[in-house]
């Protein structure tokens, strides 16, 4: 299992990059966001990738995070989704915005991805619920894997999506919640919405009690 591969970036394609690991080239297939978000060419880059391996087939998926190559592994576990269709999620969503989606019940956001029609993305919902909390309280720290060694090229912005101390004060609210006897699922959809109008934890927080409090 080749599970990170770093070396240097020679090509960038629409779909997927050209990594020079000691003089072999690794063709690693990646979302939109992650392409963009990687810096140019001839850069040092580190990747955490999945192998998938058929009967004719060896394909390398790279991801910035750990937590975006989990949520592959658990979009592709989704009947009707493979590769391709987890990508493409994570290419418009990204990982916090899977795992927002996710605790929300947002099937429409998942539905948003090119290739992915009402009825799966309503699966990918009701089928992945129940591992948002975990896969939200590790989002804390996740930083992408750029190899920042010799000089370093200024990397392209990537693409606008939540604030990067977002997920770390939700990631802690999640916990003080979980903490406070909330079930984890009911917690994880509290925090998702409070995070609309909240960047700290305290704010977080505050906001998920009062979602979560009992209606009069």
């Amino acid at each position: 299992m080749i599970g990170r591969l770093t070396g240097r970036l020679d090509h960038k394609g629409e779909d997927h990059v050209l990594l020079d690991v000691n003089g072999v080239g690794y063709i690693v297939h990646c979302s939109d966001r992650t392409i963009a978000a990687l810096p140019p060419v001839r850069s040092p880059v580190a990747l955490w990738t999945e192998l998938l391996v058929r009967e004719d087939l060896l394909q390398l998926f790279g991801f910035l995070t750990l937590q975006e190559r989990e949520w592959h592994r658990l979009l592709t576990s989704v009947q009707g989704i493979g590769a391709k269709g987890s990508l493409a999620i994570l290419g418009v969503l990204g990982a916090d915005g899977v795992a927002r989606a996710i605790a929300l019940g947002d099937a429409n956001a998942v539905k948003a991805a090119p290739g992915v029609g009402p009825k799966i993305a309503l699966r990918v919902v009701n089928e992945l619920r129940g591992k948002a909390p975990a896969m939200m309280l590790k989002e804390t720290g996740a930083a992408p894997l750029i190899e920042t060694t010799g000089p370093a090229p200024s990397a392209e912005p990537a693409p606008t999506g939540e604030p990067a101390g977002l997920a770390g004060a939700q990631a802690e609210a999640l916990s003080a919640l979980s903490n406070l006897g909330y079930a984890p699922v009911d917690a994880a959809r509290a925090v998702a919405q409070a995070a609309d109008g909240a960047s700290d934890t305290a704010g977080v927080i505050r906001a998920a009690l009062k979602l979560l409090a009992p209606k009069e």
